[in-house]
C-alpha cells in the first residue's frame, strides 16, 4: 500500500502587528514581509504567530481585537478553534496562529489556533525580543 504524502507546510512566522501592517502582496497573491532593516530578504507570511492582549470581543466571539506592543490587530473565527473560547475575554494575554487575511489598514487573521498565556508574564515580556531575534538571526 502506497504511503500518502502531504505537502510540508512551513511553520507560522512570528510577527508583530507593526511588521504585518508593512506587508505587501506578491504577484501570486502571497503576503510578503520586507525585512530590509535586518538585511534579510522578504519572507512569505501565509500563516503567522502573534501574541497580544484581548481588547474587545464582538458578541458571539467571531471577531476579537487584540493589541501587542506595536499596535492592534483583528482575529476572525476565534470561536471555532480548539481552546479559542476560554481566551475570549478582555485582558487575557493570548497567542494566536492564523492565516493572514489582510495587512492594511489593520492586520486581520483567520484563527487556526489560540491559547491563553496569561498565567506566565514571561510570555509577554519576551515576545518582542523573540520576534526580533527570529528575523535578525534565524529566519532566512
Amino acid at each position: 500500500m502506497a504511503e500518502e504524502r502531504h505537502p510540508v507546510q512551513p511553520p507560522p512566522v512570528k510577527v508583530t502587528a507593526a511588521q504585518l501592517r508593512r506587508c505587501r502582496r506578491a504577484s501570486g497573491g502571497a503576503w510578503l514581509l520586507d525585512r530590509e532593516e535586518y538585511g534579510r530578504p522578504a519572507v512569505a507570511v501565509p500563516l503567522v504567530w502573534m501574541q497580544g492582549t484581548v481588547l474587545k470581543v464582538e458578541p458571539g466571539g467571531s471577531t476579537v481585537r487584540l493589541r501587542d506592543q506595536s499596535g492592534s490587530f483583528v482575529v476572525q473565527g476565534a470561536e471555532n478553534v480548539p481552546k479559542g473560547r476560554p481566551c475570549l475575554s478582555a485582558g487575557k494575554y493570548v497567542m494566536v496562529m492564523g492565516l493572514v487575511q489582510s495587512c492594511q489598514p489593520e492586520p486581520t487573521l483567520r484563527a487556526v489556533k489560540m491559547m491563553d498565556l496569561s498565567d506566565n508574564p514571561v510570555h509577554r515580556s519576551m515576545w518582542e525580543l523573540e520576534v526580533e531575534d527570529l528575523h535578525r538571526n534565524i529566519l532566512l
